[in-house]
């Protein structure tokens, strides 16, 4: 069975995302920088929304995944909070400045985050070895690893994706995630025999009111439509 993973903004997304039929939401703010931890407002009123699961990425700023221990403790207290809501997990990554996993800080948070489920995010692409990588992630109690096969799109990096997958052999999913679209989800999903697939479904959503200076007039929504024809193109 195939499963979708709709990347959610806000709460409208992620009711989009669960109209459309889809199977899980990650909930992230600021996807100009690839994805920020969103508030406790938003983690709380989607949780109490959805009939969905609810995973939410722990990445306190943009840039690179290696954390000063001020911005690892937010993290930990970011992973407490979505426990103590009820999240279904959490979507987390720390490297070395050596690019290789940090391996006390992600069994930290894998211990932080209790019986939630606990799910690797891209920091996996920045690694020097994913197959290593990979590994350590299924020896330490993760389920799933998000991927672009390392390269900046899982068009692009479908290859890598596919060894991976071949690689994990059903002892962690492997998810391929970045520009997944309609038009070639059906490629990736043929090449990698993958059986999770994450992507927005997104589309620009323009205001009334009138422009601010500096500021756009617009935002990025998941939209029902866009979704389900990304998913029907399997």
């Amino acid at each position: 069975m195939i499963k979708f993973e709709i990347c959610a903004v806000n709460v409208q997304s992620a009711i989009a995302a669960m109209e459309a039929g889809a199977h899980r939401i990650e909930l992230c703010a600021a996807l100009d920088v690839g994805g920020l931890t969103p508030s406790p407002g938003l983690i709380q009123q989607t949780v109490s929304q959805l009939t969905i699961p609810v995973n939410v990425l722990i990445r306190p700023r943009e840039g690179d995944f290696s954390y000063t221990d001020v911005e690892f403790k937010v993290m930990l207290d970011d992973i407490h909070f979505c426990r103590m809501v009820g999240a279904n997990g959490v979507v987390v990554g720390a490297l070395t400045p050596q690019n290789v996993l940090d391996e006390p800080r992600m069994k930290a948070m894998k211990d932080a985050a209790g019986d939630m489920e606990i799910v690797c995010h891209r920091a996996f692409d920045f690694t020097s070895d994913p197959e290593q990588a990979l590994e350590k992630l299924i020896e330490w109690g993760y389920t799933r690893v998000l991927s672009s096969g390392q390269a900046a799109n899982a068009m692009e990096g479908r290859f890598i994706l596919q060894k991976l997958v071949k690689q994990a052999a059903g002892r962690i999913s492997v998810m391929p995630g970045a520009g997944i679209s309609a038009a070639n989800i059906r490629d990736i999903a043929s090449i990698t025999l993958a059986s999770e697939f994450h992507f927005t479904g997104k589309k620009k959503v323009s205001t009334e009111q009138q422009p601010i200076p500096g500021l756009d007039s617009w935002h990025w929504e998941s939209d029902v439509t866009l979704i389900r024809e990304i998913m029907n193109a399997i």
